[in-house]
């Protein structure tokens, strides 16, 4: 239900405590008949009722009282209430009773109006006063929370949390753990080189380098590995035109092998043997010497 400025401003001023003994009653007439009217009230009530908790209760001391009934009249014995006599009635020039009492009517009128509106700029001012009041309560209990949250009751102190600030260590630097390398000279004679083979340990791959090899027409170079370990030569692929070859043929082979093997060259069909045994005449061969050694 819609409700007009004046009632809700009554509501308000209902909840402030600034309402006199009449608007009181009035107001509370209307929550009895009216539910949404009281539910307009309670409302008004929880948003003010936060200046409640922002105060505490304070006795005032017996000397107080005395003071207020002193100031009021109600120290001492009353005295007889003398009322004023009546003033003597006009009777020659008296003006006429129907101007006058149009007169009357209208003065009694003007004075309604300006009650009324009295009467609404004081609610109006009240209610304003409250909310102000209301505003300075919630920003000093804002500003008590953040810096002094001890003075405030149990139930408004902001919730502490716990924050672990977790830390982590710097990394260590990187080192360059050196790794053994091993390189062979794949030749006829100690006169002729012609392959450079070299081999990664970490990475097992190994490249070979043509040096002084030429590439026979209708032909193509072969590289094996050679070891007492193994039943017969395997191949680890064809060598090809460029300068440089690389494979990683050598990670099926343990450590020791690889390092301790001989390494042979053949001549083959093209695209390398047939049959995964040599057919072609071994022109060149050489055996792997430690160039860097591994870090201890």
């Amino acid at each position: 239900m819609a409700y007009s400025e004046d009632h809700i401003a009554l509501a308000a001023e209902y909840a402030l405590g600034t309402l006199d003994a009449e608007e009181r009653t009035q107001v509370e007439a209307m929550m009895s008949v009216d539910k949404d009217y009281a539910a307009l009230v309670e409302a008004w009530e929880r948003k003010l009722g936060v200046l409640n908790q922002m105060v505490g209760l304070v006795e005032p001391r017996p000397e107080v009282w005395e003071k207020i009934r002193a100031a009021i009249g109600l120290a001492g014995a009353q005295q007889a209430l003398v009322l004023p006599d009546a003033p003597q009635q006009a009777t020659a020039d008296v003006v006429d009773e129907k101007a006058s009492a149009e007169s009357a009517d209208a003065l009694a009128a003007n004075d309604a109006n300006v009650l009324i509106f009295a009467r609404q700029v004081r609610r109006w001012r009240n209610i304003a006063t409250g909310m102000t009041a209301m505003a300075a309560a919630l920003v000093t209990m804002i500003a008590v929370q953040a810096y002094r949250p001890d003075l405030l009751p149990q139930g408004l102190r902001p919730k502490v949390t716990q924050q672990v600030a977790q830390v982590q260590p710097p990394a260590a630097p990187a080192t360059a753990v050196a790794q053994a390398q091993y390189v062979a000279l794949l030749q006829t004679d100690a006169s002729s080189p012609a392959f450079i083979l070299t081999v990664d340990a970490a990475t097992k791959s190994f490249t070979v380098r043509r040096v002084g090899a030429e590439q026979q027409p209708g032909k193509d170079y072969e590289l094996w590995i050679v070891s007492d370990k193994l039943p017969a030569p395997r191949s680890l692929g064809v060598i090809g035109s460029s300068d440089f070859t690389t494979a990683a043929a050598l990670a099926a082979y343990e450590p020791a092998m690889v390092s301790q093997a001989t390494y042979a060259v053949t001549v083959e069909p093209v695209g390398g043997s047939p049959t995964g045994k040599a057919t072609g005449p071994i022109v060149f061969t050489g055996k792997l010497i430690e160039t860097v050694p591994p870090a201890k």
